[in-house]
């Protein structure tokens, strides 16, 4: 009987907002295989008892980016990770889109502004709207968007930033989310498992530490053979790709109608099976057989 750890958080006093984590645990012991919810962080966790640690839904690692990181490669080394160490590692920092880019996948235009860097405030746009947010973020955390009349509220933004340590990415909003939404496509073992859409999350004016809903409006999609295609290019441009078990590429279309990456979520995506529920069982048919490959 293989078992399998699906990773979590500890996010209480709030309930989990893991909606499909209680249903995978099920449907995977049903199937056959033992299977624990376990905190990521838990000190007494026996990782070296499991025959596969399944990432689902650390959803605090980029508030711990360098802690959690670090417990990948402690995991890695006692069980099967999913995914790998390196390629968490590689995840965790959005400076990856540059890579894509530079790989020739389409990616949203992105510019990097680090603490102490020599750009500063000055990197700003002034001709157009924008997006502000951290390289290690997740759900929206700490991103906002600005016109170049709300310069002053950017500047305050970045600067609260920079006084963390966190480095900012800076992209063009992405006009055609109003009207198309932001795509997810879902891969699992190696196939696409499904598609979702969602409407803006970011409003305007919404400050940058405010609670912002991540996935409003969501829904099912189909995707068109052009995501298809700049998903698959991007899958390819990922370092190990060949040791995903999952992988969810988000996309938006630029001023040309065509998609482009606006993210790879390879360390924890939702899958968002309490939409696709007639996914659940290839989720769990890939789990257990990365459980028991040597």
């Amino acid at each position: 009987m293989p078992r399998v750890a699906l990773v979590t958080y500890d996010p209480r006093p709030e309930p989990s907002k893991d909606r499909d984590l209680p249903v995978l645990r099920a449907a995977l012991e049903a199937a056959g295989a033992e299977a624990d919810a376990v905190c990521w962080d838990d000190p007494d966790a026996d990782w070296a008892s499991y025959d596969l640690a399944v990432i689902r839904s650390t959803w605090d690692y980029s508030w711990r980016a360098a802690e959690f990181t670090a417990w990948t490669e402690r995991c890695g080394k006692l069980t099967r990770l999913a995914n790998p160490a390196a390629v968490v590692r590689w995840n965790t920092d959005k400076r990856y889109l540059g890579e894509l880019a530079a790989a020739g996948v389409p990616t949203v235009p992105t510019r990097y502004l680090a603490p102490g860097g020599p750009e500063g405030a000055a990197g700003l746009p002034g001709d157009h709207e924008y997006v502000v947010k951290p390289t290690s973020g997740a759900g929206a955390r700490y991103a906002a968007r600005y016109t170049p009349e709300r310069r002053e509220a950017a500047e305050a933004h970045l600067a609260r930033m920079h006084a963390e340590g966190l480095t900012a990415m800076v992209q063009p909003y992405m006009r055609s989310i109003d009207t198309g939404g932001e795509r997810a496509l879902q891969f699992f073992g190696g196939r696409l498992l499904h598609a979702s859409r969602k409407r803006a999350v970011l409003a305007p004016g919404t400050a940058f530490d405010a609670d912002k809903v991540a996935h409003p409006g969501l829904e099912p999609w189909t995707p068109t053979p052009a995501e298809l295609a700049v998903a698959g290019r991007a899958l390819a441009a990922v370092p190990d790709a060949s040791e995903l078990l999952y992988a969810r590429v988000d996309l938006v279309d630029g001023d040309d109608g065509e998609p482009r990456v606006m993210e790879l979520e390879l360390v924890e995506p939702n899958l968002f099976l309490f939409l696709h529920p007639g996914s659940l069982p290839a989720v769990v048919a890939a789990i257990l057989a990365a459980a028991v490959t040597p």
